[in-house]
């Protein structure tokens, strides 16, 4: 089992990426935690939600 992740990672040190892809790295993942976070401590809006319509899709 070759682990990708491992690969990817190590090619990250010895070529680094650009200072652009850096930060759109790091504006996603906070993005991410910003959700993470408020879906944790303050709950997820009803309106935010899907739900499972009955009897599918009408016009």
């Amino acid at each position: 089992m070759n682990p990708r992740w491992l690969w990817r990672m190590s090619m990250w040190v010895r070529r680094p990426p650009s200072r652009q892809r850096q930060i759109l790295v790091a504006v996603i993942l906070g993005i991410c935690a910003v959700l993470f976070a408020v879906e944790t401590f303050i709950g997820w809006p009803d309106w935010a939600t899907a739900h499972k319509m009955r009897g599918g899709f009408k016009f």
